[in-house]
């Protein structure tokens, strides 16, 4: 019975090892390798085999708090995939948090934004453990497309729940709403006018600016729709043995493999400008760095730092006075006590990794850049290059209809896109404004685009249309603008990118691949920049660990294409 038993279980094997070719492709491996004859037999045997082991699959994602750059919380994701019978660790990625409120926003509203934050990261990690591990269960990592369609999907089944349990508070809100708007009012609505007071006068200004825009809501929670797809698009690129930017590229491209990659042109924060007493700039956010496209990343970044290091040398005597303004005519103005000096810049690093400084007017920081580059041999418009965030939806006061650009300074929407005009026409080194008006002032976008467009690019960055409705609209030109800044934050999926990034391309728009302000140390952002071909890369400055690690992967890719012969 025993024998008997043997041999059954024999015919058994053999017949099961037949099923999968095992003794052909075993003679096959031995044939192939005994001309070889590698010092490690079974490890070329390991190798040879692993070609038709099955494709790995997810077996487990983790969700985990952790903190950012800054010390605030932020979701990260594990993907762990079945990779030939055994569980295996793949991957992770650690989500930016995108904050929606102003830099000088009350104490009570940074609070309030700070628990939202702190729950809607809970939520997220309980999302990951929860519901998605449960789904994306025992699917291929480099199956993306099916991935972020079950991920949309489910983000918009929580979103419908949302609307249900918000439901009777809205219906109650607005039976108050019907009951407050029969009686009379005495507030003026926009565009409408109020009846002036005798020996009076009234401001029209604030009646004809169009109103701010709703900002979208943020479901909490989101991040864990846009971690787990990037940590899925990592897992892809993993399990692949190609680099992130390289399988992100594949997938732009339904797998073509590009021949040849473009790696964005940084902009380098250099001076991020303090908008609270006693510095009276307010316009200006962030002064930026963009080398000329004739030089290697390497070249520009080391450019860069050298006028870093200039600027910081101008900036430190205590005697000097930071203004280039003042400069040619110093020694006639030595016995002037009747004007102060302007402000001495702080020195203090600022989140996005640059130098926090105030100054006194538009022209100030231009000037110092016009300096720091004139003392080292370099010259604006050619050896460097500008770019300005205006940051200008922080800067409307809408008691008064008018952007504040100076303490106490006020201009309208057409009368910003004169100054503009001006800015550039004086400053012609100047080849990119981001945000230079709300987006609310549609006209005045249409306005500045008309007589800038030529000599400048005019980007969107909180300006531009939300990515969920960019990708219902499907139209880039609200407002109108050269390109968009887009951020990888909330619900946005990878297949997300994708598609916008091929909409940009299609109306010629350029892409702007942008951090956001509470940054983490993952640097998945520039290969997503690098694979979806877009034209800038925008990460803040050259200090802080989290900034500055994506430059250094930004370097990496250089030399890693340059070394391949595929870098354009």
């Amino acid at each position: 019975q025993q024998l008997r038993r043997l041999q059954g279980l024999r015919l058994e094997a053999a017949e099961y090892y037949r099923a999968q070719r095992m003794p052909q492709r075993l003679e096959e491996a031995l044939n192939a390798l005994f001309p070889l004859r590698p010092a490690d037999l079974y490890g070329e045997l390991a190798n040879y085999f692993s070609k038709f082991s099955k494709a790995p699959v997810i077996c487990k994602l983790v969700g985990r708090k952790v903190l950012d750059g800054v010390g605030q919380p932020t979701l990260e994701v594990e993907i762990y995939c079945t990779v030939k019978n055994y569980e295996k660790r793949i991957c992770s990625t650690v989500m930016s948090y995108h904050s929606q409120i102003p830099e000088n926003a009350l104490p009570e509203t940074t609070e309030a934004d700070e628990k939202e934050r702190n729950d809607s990261v809970n939520i997220a990690v309980e999302w990951v453990n929860e519901s998605l591990d449960t789904m994306l269960r025992d699917l291929k990592p480099t199956d993306q497309s099916i991935v972020d369609k079950m991920l949309g999907e489910y983000f918009t089944k929580k979103v419908e729940e949302k609307k249900e349990i918000q439901k009777p508070e809205e219906e109650a809100a607005e039976a108050t709403l019907a009951l407050t708007s029969c009686s009379p009012s005495t507030t003026a609505l926009p565009g409408k006018k109020k009846a002036a007071k005798s020996g009076k006068k009234v401001a029209v200004a604030e009646r004809t600016i169009p109103p701010a825009e709703p900002v979208e809501s943020v479901l909490c929670g989101s991040l864990a729709i846009g971690g787990t797809s990037l940590a899925i698009a990592k897992a892809g690129a993993t399990v692949s043995h190609i680099p992130l930017y390289l399988h992100i590229a594949l997938l732009k491209r339904n797998q073509d493999s590009p021949k040849e990659i473009t790696l964005p042109l940084p902009m380098v924060t250099l001076l991020n400008c303090e908008k609270t007493l006693p510095a009276k700039l307010k316009l200006v956010k962030e002064v930026m760095l963009i080398p000329p496209v004739q030089l290697s990343l390497k070249q520009g970044i080391e450019r860069v730092l050298d006028i870093q290091k200039e600027i910081l040398r101008l900036l430190e005597p205590p005697g000097k006075v930071p203004n280039p303004q003042l400069a040619d005519d110093k020694k006639g103005k030595a016995h002037n006590t009747g004007k102060k000096a302007p402000p001495r810049p702080l020195k203090r690093i600022s989140n996005l990794g640059c130098l926090i400084t105030g100054c006194d007017n538009l022209e100030q920081p231009l000037l110092l850049m016009q300096t720091t580059c004139n003392n080292i041999g370099l010259e604006l418009g050619t050896d460097m290059y500008l770019a300005i965030n205006c940051a200008a939806h922080e800067l409307m006061d809408y008691d008064k209809g008018k952007y504040e650009i100076l303490t106490g300074m006020f201009k309208s929407p057409d009368e910003m896109v004169d100054m503009y005009v001006e800015l550039i026409n004086k400053f012609p080194f100047i080849i990119a404004l981001i945000d230079p008006l709300r987006k609310e002032d549609r006209k005045q976008w249409s306005n500045i685009c008309c007589a800038l467009g030529s000599k400048c690019y005019l980007i969107a960055e909180d300006a531009a249309t939300y990515i969920s409705k960019l990708k219902i609209d499907q139209n880039i030109n609200v407002p109108t603008c050269s390109g968009v800044v887009l951020k990888y934050i909330h619900q946005t999926r990878v297949s997300d990118l994708i598609e916008l990034t091929g909409l940009l391309d299609g109306q010629r728009h350029i892409t702007i691949l942008g951090s956001p302000d509470g940054e983490s140390s993952d640097d998945s952002l520039v290969d997503l920049a690098v694979g979806l071909g877009a034209r800038f890369i925008k990460l803040g400055g050259l200090s802080r660990g989290e900034r500055v690690t994506k430059y250094n992967r930004l370097l990496a890719i250089e030399e890693e294409l340059a070394k391949n012969r595929t870098l354009r």
